[in-house]
């Protein structure tokens, strides 16, 4: 068993409700599975870097030649600078191939997910990465994700600002497409309630929120 690790947040774990929560799945998960293999991931200390022009080039080439599997793809390399965009890319991809669990720390930021996440949604989402190459079926179709979400303001069902979450719909469709088939959204919800005063007043919301997130959390990691 693997579970690989991913945190986005620009917080500190003292500042971070996303981090809280991530690292509180995984010390359940660890504490349950103690000769596992475990994989941390902080995409603000080290991050994903920048898609260039030469990953593009070399992904086109692996397109047209049928989007071959990663072992074959240093044979399509032309040059150094995108030997250089595969060594980036490749233990990017491994990690994800290797996990049987992937936990994301995702905070909403302008209604959607860090560009520290979406960096590496860009690098790790290679053509035919994922593609078994004997069947085309999904390779990560058994991978489980966990996105763990913190949100300032109240974007769950049935609230006014339900439209302006771009969060979940966005990471539903893109594990989904990636041929995830087991993907669980956690969100606490209100986390600013303690230190705007606009949302004063909504504290207790925020407190009922964040205890549920713990409980869903934990049982998922339990699991």
């Amino acid at each position: 068993m693997t579970l690989l690790h991913i945190d986005a947040s620009a917080d500190t774990a003292a500042d971070s409700v996303s981090r809280r929560l991530t690292g509180l799945f995984a010390t359940t998960w660890r504490a349950r599975r103690p000769t596992a293999h475990y994989r941390h991931r902080d995409l603000c200390a080290t991050p994903a870097p920048a898609l260039t022009s030469a990953y593009a080039s070399l992904g086109r080439r692996v397109e047209r030649a049928g989007f071959v599997p990663p072992d074959k793809v240093p044979a399509l390399v032309e040059n150094a600078a995108e030997e250089r965009e595969w060594r980036l890319t490749r233990p990017l991809i491994d990690e994800l191939l290797a996990a049987d669990t992937v936990l994301l720390g995702v905070p909403m930021y302008n209604f959607s997910v860090p560009a520290s996440l979406k960096a590496w949604i860009d690098r790790v989402t290679f053509p035919g990465a994922y593609a078994d190459p004997a069947t085309g079926e999904s390779l990560l179709r058994d991978t489980r994700v966990v996105v763990v979400m913190a949100r300032g303001g109240g974007y769950g069902p049935g609230t006014p600002r339900e439209s302006y979450d771009f969060q979940t719909p966005y990471l539903r469709a893109y594990f989904g497409n990636l041929g995830v088939r087991t993907t669980h959204f956690v969100a606490a919800e209100l986390t600013l309630a303690g230190l705007l005063p606009h949302l004063a007043d909504l504290t207790g919301l925020a407190d009922q929120s964040l205890d549920r997130a713990r409980a869903e959390v934990t049982a998922l990691a339990a699991g």
